[in-house]
């Protein structure tokens, strides 16, 4: 284990060419697969500590992680429950709900995260210290919103909790290095809108907490529709990737190519809450599990994962149109 951690920290410090410019989002180089190819896992909702199936969930992940040789991990966010980290020295309660839980071999890879409304009601800034980064060092949170450039595909991670309107005046929340609202908003939405149009990847996923369309128990983020969505729209997105409902999902974008997923099943979830939404459902699964994908240049293969690791749901994207199983 000592060997594999080291080996770990040269891969990641290697990758980890973090670049960021005034007025643009932070940036991670990640390699390809040397094909040019890409396999990533995704999941979210899931810090407690092994406890409401996280850790069978991430046995299964590491089965087909295993099966699918993943480059890394992305978190949608809640990563730390109830209120998140208590300050980078919170090393205790970090391991408990991560290290301790994601143990497989095949997990060892870098795990890319977006902070939930969750993680803000603790010391949101923790999980961006370089003390927490020592204790695990697949953690990768450089920034509350970056780019992840993998080749072939950009990941674009955004910090929504600050977009809810209903969290602002909440005491619970740590909102230093945010306020004010909405220059912070402003500056975010701005550098996000130049990184998608400037991108030249064959995929540009967004990567967010909070819904922006959603049948299961929190339903829409009417912030996110007013503000995020059309931005995405506009600059080509194929994707937005989010946790916050504690279930897996696929809805299709009724009047653009956008594919609205949710992959929030990683611990608490069978809420058994549904809700309108006026796209098109695809699949909903009130339960856990998590997302695999896998990136080429033609196209872009996903599957819902269970916490037995069956299959639930599985479609595809091609470059420039949508074939769906």
């Amino acid at each position: 284990m000592v060997m594999m951690a080291t080996v770990l920290v040269a891969v990641v410090a290697a990758a980890m060419l973090v670049a960021q410019a005034v007025g643009e989002l932070a940036r991670v180089e990640h390699a390809p697969k040397e094909d040019g190819s890409l396999t990533v896992l995704a999941v979210g909702d899931w810090g407690r500590k092994g406890q409401f199936n996280q850790t069978l969930v991430a046995t299964q992940m590491g089965v087909i992680g295993e099966q699918l040789d993943v480059d890394f991990v992305l978190s949608t966010g809640d990563n730390f429950y109830n209120d998140g980290l208590a300050g980078d020295n919170d090393t205790a309660g970090f391991r408990e709900s991560f290290t301790d839980i994601y143990t497989a071999t095949s997990l060892q890879k870098p795990w890319y995260i977006v902070l939930g409304n969750h993680d803000y009601t603790g010391d949101a800034l923790a999980q961006q210290s370089a003390a927490i980064r020592a204790v695990d060092s697949r953690w990768t949170s450089v920034n509350k919103s970056f780019v992840v450039d993998a080749g072939i595909a950009e990941f674009f991670l955004v910090d929504t909790s600050p977009f809810v309107l209903r969290y602002w005046n909440d005491s619970k929340f740590d909102w230093r290095q945010v306020a004010p609202r909405d220059t912070y908003l402003s500056n975010l939405l701005t550098d996000l809108g130049d990184a998608l149009l400037q991108s030249n990847a064959t995929w540009k996923i967004v990567v967010g907490h909070h819904t922006i369309s959603s049948a299961c128990g929190h339903g829409n983020t009417s912030e996110l529709v007013a503000m995020l969505l059309p931005l995405l729209k506009a600059n080509g997105a194929h994707m937005y990737l989010n946790g916050h409902d504690h279930c897996l999902q696929r809805i299709t974008s009724i009047d653009s190519p956008l594919q609205l997923v949710t992959s929030g099943g990683g611990s608490k979830a069978w809420a058994g809450k549904f809700k309108e939404t006026s796209d098109k459902l695809e699949f909903m699964y009130d339960g856990q599990g998590f997302l695999s994908m896998r990136l080429t240049a033609a196209e872009a293969s996903f599957a819902f994962h269970d916490v037995a690791g069956a299959v639930l749901h599985s479609w595809k994207l091609t470059k420039p149109t949508c074939t769906k199983n």
